[in-house]
This record gives C-alpha cells, sequence and structure tokens, in this order.
C-alpha cells in the first residue's frame, strides 16, 4: 500500500460542510472551498512560480496592501470583474500565461479570500479548488488527523459543494469519482451563466477560457495553506 493511500485511509475525526454564513467553530481544521475561481486562480499561479498570496477580505484592503508592499502584483475582482487598478483579474487563465517566477501576489475576492477571513483561530487553514483537492486532503490526513474538519463553501452554486463532498469522502476515506466533481463544476457554470445572462454587457462575465482550468482536477500537487495576519491571510504551498 503506498504511503499516499495509507495516510487517506486514516480516520478523520470528524468533517462538516457549512456556507459562508455558518458559525466557525475555533481551533478546528478550517478548509475554505472557492472553485470558481479564486482558489484556481491562485493554485495556477502557485504553479508558475508565486511564492506567496496575500488575501485580503475586500479590494480595500488590497489596495491597502499593495501601498504598503509596491513590489506585489494586485489580483482579483470585484463582482467578478477585474478592477481597473488590479494587474490580473481572477481569472485562471491569464495567470497561466503570466510571468510570475519569484513574484508575490495579493488576492482580493468577492468570496474565497473573504472567505479565510473569518477564521480568526483555526488549527489549521487551508484554500482549496478542484485542482489541489486530492493534495489538500493528503496533507490534513498526514498532519491534523484527529482534529475535527470544517469545509466552508464561499459560493452557494454547485461547484464549491460538490468539491466539498469530493474532499469529504477522500477524508472519510472513500474514493470520490473525478465525474462527479467535474460534473458538478459544470453544472455550478451553468448557474454563474444564468446569472450573468441577467445583467448588461458591461457586467458580464466571461468563465470561457478559465472552465478548463477549474476542472482539472488534482493538476496541482500542494496544499495552500495559509498564515492568519492581523487584516489578511498569507498562503503559501506544501508539496503534499
Amino acid at each position: 500500500m503506498s504511503l499516499q493511500a495509507g495516510l487517506l485511509r486514516r480516520t478523520i475525526s470528524a468533517v462538516s460542510i457549512v456556507g459562508m454564513d455558518a458559525e466557525i467553530p475555533p481551533g478546528g481544521i478550517v478548509v475554505v472551498i472557492d472553485v470558481i475561481r479564486a482558489f484556481t486562480t491562485a493554485a495556477v499561479a502557485f504553479e508558475r512560480g508565486v511564492t506567496e498570496i496575500a488575501c485580503a477580505p475586500s479590494a480595500e484592503v488590497g489596495r491597502g496592501l499593495r501601498r504598503l508592499y509596491p513590489d506585489r502584483l494586485l489580483v482579483g475582482e470585484t463582482d467578478g470583474l477585474k478592477p481597473a487598478d488590479f494587474d490580473f483579474g481572477n481569472s485562471p487563465f491569464e495567470m497561466s500565461t503570466a510571468q510570475l517566477d519569484g513574484r508575490r501576489l495579493i488576492q482580493a475576492t468577492s468570496n474565497g479570500t473573504l472567505g479565510l477571513a473569518r477564521c480568526p483561530d483555526p488549527a489549521a487553514l487551508l484554500a482549496v479548488s478542484a485542482r489541489n483537492v486530492g493534495a489538500t486532503a493528503r496533507w490534513i490526513a498526514g498532519n491534523h488527523a484527529d482534529i475535527p474538519c470544517t469545509l466552508i463553501c464561499t459560493g452557494r452554486t454547485a461547484e464549491d459543494w460538490a468539491c466539498a463532498s469530493y474532499l469529504g469522502d477522500l477524508l472519510d476515506g472513500s474514493a470520490p469519482g473525478r465525474a462527479d466533481l467535474v460534473t458538478g463544476i459544470m453544472d455550478g457554470a451553468a448557474e454563474h451563466a444564468h446569472f450573468y445572462a441577467q445583467l448588461s454587457a458591461s457586467e458580464r462575465v466571461d468563465l470561457s477560457r478559465d472552465l478548463r482550468f477549474c476542472c482539472d482536477v488534482d493538476r496541482s500537487e500542494f496544499a495552500m495553506v495559509g498564515e492568519v495576519r492581523k487584516d489578511h491571510v498569507v498562503l503559501t504551498k506544501v508539496p503534499c
């Protein structure tokens, strides 16, 4: 039996799946999920050589961090769209073509980075998308298998809940189907598309170039582990 299989067969103390409005108990493992698109964007950025990502709970906090650290790239969205003063939008496609080796980022999004800020006192804090879900399960099983784990779905659409269910099954020692996770992501994308279709053309978000990155399950073989700071959370990648 491989080390990976052995780790994932260990019993995780307890796993709960909640939304953004839930009260998060202190002292547990907290995994914040944003598949479309914040933590897919973060995972691709780490693949491209980014060394750390400062996740801000709002665009204004992100701008404040950039004033303190003007050498960092500012990435993210407001209402799904790239603000004019940001270097990149909340797009894994954009990250995949950017020159990022050795750079540090500041990321501010409406759901994912805001979700990280809701967890002031965790035993461990992680960010996940489908792209690094398996590595995240391995990190938890190898480091904190005896501590209760809360999975926070930052969005209301299907993709985050599908990813949470998949991760929960991994932590329970099951072998969930990737096809079901991809189906959940595509269902969520359809929900997003339906919402955006009701907006004016200038307010719509085009997800077409990003979806293949969001659906690429386990491409990233690292966990994204957070360190809580005063007004933000710093993510680093930990190979798993």
